[in-house]
Order: C-alpha cells, then structure tokens, then sequence
C-alpha cells in the first residue's frame, strides 16, 4: 500500500480540527438526494465542548479518519456519567458517524471509539448518538428522500451495512411520523365534544401558551415534565437545567408562544407538547457557512416566519396521571390542541419525531392519523468485552 493509499486515524486536537471535523459530513454528501447540511454554527453548539452542556457532565473524544491526507470519516466517542447512573451499567457512546462508502474506514472509526470507550472501563460502545439520546439520536436506516428536520439526523444508505459488519447489532429504533395539517387530519383526530379543555368533565383542566417574557421558567416547567414523562423510555435520560437554559437560548429566535402547549389540571402541569419550526425551510438552501448574503435572506426569513414545516420534539404526561381516565386521553387532547394552534400557524406538514418502537401506546395514537412512520432511525450496540 503507498502512502496515498494509507488509512490514519487522528484524535482531533484543537479548533482547526474541530472545524475540519464538523463541516466534513457536507462535504462527503455534497449532491446526495435527501441531503442538507445543518448550520455549522448549529452543529459548533452541539460539539464544541466549551458551548455544549453536555460537557457539564459528560466527556468525549472526536476522531477524523484520513487518507492520503483527506479526511474521509469521522466519529466520536463519549461518557456520560447520567447515563452510567441511569441505566446502572458503564455503557458508552458512540456518534457523529459520517463516512465514505469503504468498509475498511467505518471499520476504523468504530474501532478507535470503541477502544477510547474499552480503556475508560466501558462494557459496551451503544450509539449512534450526539452526544446523548437528548440529541441527535440513531442512524438514519429509512427516509433518506424525505424532507430534512431539525435536529434529526441524515445517513447514506451504505452506512447501515458497514457497522453490522464490524459488529454492531440493533439495540432499539426510533421512528418519525409526518402529520399533515388540515381539515382532513382533524377529521382523523376527532376528538368527542364532551372532552374539551375548561368544559364539563374537563372544567378544571386548562392550556396555555409560552411566556415569552418567562421562557426559562417555562423551560424548567417543560423540563420537569419531560423527567418526569419519559423516564420509563428505552435510553432515556434527563435533561439537566444546563441542557434546558442552552435549548431555550438557541430556540428563543424561532419559538412563538403557540409552540408551547401546556395542559393543567387545576393550576398544576400535567401535560406539555412542544413543536419547533423546521430550521431547514429557511436554511436548507444555504449551505452550513452561509455568505453574508446568505445571512441576509436567512435573517428576513426568520423575521417573516417562512417555515412551512414543523417538529413535535417532546410530547409527554405527568407520571401522576398514569392510570387515569384523565391520562388516557391527555396525550389525543394535546394533539387536538397542536392542531387547533395551527390555524394560526404556517405549518402544512409537522413531524412526530422521535418515538420509541416499543412504545406502543403512543404509536397506536399516532397511527390514526399517519399509519407508517416517514423515517426510521437504528440505535446500535456491540459488546466491549468479547474476546
């Protein structure tokens, strides 16, 4: 093998690396159908360890595979200390996984996370996730055409094959549903009209909207909920109040109060949905580093609100409704509510996104309205003790 041939794995060091690894997936899938590249400033808050809350209590190393000198791959590898805690064993995590169609790279890059992992005293290398299942979470596995989503991530379609092959094996998968918005889907959603929130039997459950002058006391409120409703989760783990005041600062330009569905029972919180405003309506087109033209017309699309699309990120119930007449219904009134909001909203289509697979309760809910999930999104796990 020449040296141009040569397959090097480097731990990243330093900014100029860390810039190189981040905008490395743009430039891999430049032309793809179905790929658009998030904003790198976007992606620089998710990664870069003095901006991501996620080093609060977590550490990581990235790595970029080269060849010849060109980077080709690149991957992460990370430790949450929540997540040993939570899950009760030292399972380590594995991200950022972008690379070209070349078995011997993805080989690797998996290789150099799992061995970080291994020599921290981790037992398994589970992933993809970055940094964590508040983040981006999964490997794109169906819905490569579909339109993109903030937050979610996109995967060619040869990555799937490439880590089975190196000894990864499915652990959980996620799904996304697409929920058009209009008459049609209201109709699928009828909700009896006895059941309406501050009427008869619900006279003492109320909703509301977000305080845009009390988004971080919304956010606490939001972030308990979130604990609280998805603690049974596969992988699930709770966002820290660093991780919530981060989200607000970063959502605060695009959120308006209709996003915010809170609904309470007698002045406490016993339900939120939170829906978030496709970035990629207005950036998609852009590039990761826009032109100061670019800015530009991103920054007058924001102020008219051009997004025609949506994410439902969290939907969930109070853990004290469980078993209740009342519980059995919240999660249907908080969609009911979504849609009422999006007579006012320039929404044509919202993505659920994403939902467990063995979570078949709200499935079955969503079903109803969107049989077949748009996306699906594959966790991974490989033993670190086999010999």
């Amino acid at each position: 093998m020449n040296e141009a041939d040569q397959l090097v794995i480097t731990p990243v060091s330093g900014l100029r690396q860390l810039s190189q690894f981040i905008r490395l997936p743009r430039r891999l899938y430049a032309g793809l159908p179905g790929y658009a590249p998030p904003l790198d400033m976007e992606q620089k808050d998710l990664l870069h360890p003095r901006k991501s809350a996620f080093f609060g209590h977590g550490r990581a190393q990235y790595f970029l595979a080269m060849r010849g000198g060109r980077p080709v791959g690149r991957i992460s590898a990370q430790i949450d200390d929540l997540a040993i805690e939570r899950l009760g064993e030292n399972i380590g995590f594995f991200g950022a996984l972008d690379a070209i169609d070349d078995a011997a790279v993805v080989s690797a890059l998996l290789d150099a996370a799992c061995n970080w992992l291994r020599e921290r005293g981790m037992v398994t290398a589970r992933g993809p996730f970055t940094l964590n299942s508040n983040g981006e979470t999964g490997l794109m596995i169906e819905g490569h055409d579909a339109p993109p989503m903030i937050a979610m991530p996109w995967h060619p379609r040869w990555l799937p094959p490439l880590i089975e092959a190196a000894g990864f094996a499915k652990a959980m998968d996620f799904l996304a549903y697409q929920m058009e918005i209009g008459p049609q889907a209201e109709a699928k959603h009828l909700v009896p009209s006895s059941l309406r929130l501050g009427e008869g039997r619900l006279g003492s459950v109320t909703t509301r909207t977000m305080r845009k002058d009390r988004m971080a006391e919304d956010g606490e409120i939001l972030r308990g909920l979130y604990n609280d409703a998805w603690r049974n989760n596969w992988g699930s783990l709770p966002l820290t109040q660093d991780e919530m005041t981060a989200m607000v600062a970063q959502m605060k330009p695009i959120l308006k109060p209709e996003h915010f569905v809170l609904i309470e029972q007698k002045g406490q919180p016993v339900a939120v949905a939170l829906v978030v405003p496709n970035l990629y309506d207005i950036a998609g087109d852009l590039g990761g580093a826009p032109s100061p033209l670019g800015w530009v017309k991103l920054a007058a699309r924001l102020l008219r609100h051009q997004f025609h699309t949506a994410r439902v990120i969290l939907l969930g119930v109070s853990s004290k409704m469980e078993g209740t007449a009342l519980g059995a219904i919240l999660p249907a009134l908080a969609i009911t509510e979504l849609m009422q909001r999006g007579h006012s909203l320039p929404y044509r289509m919202v993505e659920m996104s994403w939902i467990v697979e063995n979570n078949m309760p709200m499935r079955r809910l969503i079903e109803r309205l969107t049989p077949e999930p748009c996306k699906r999104y594959r966790v991974y796990d490989r033993s670190l003790t086999a010999n």
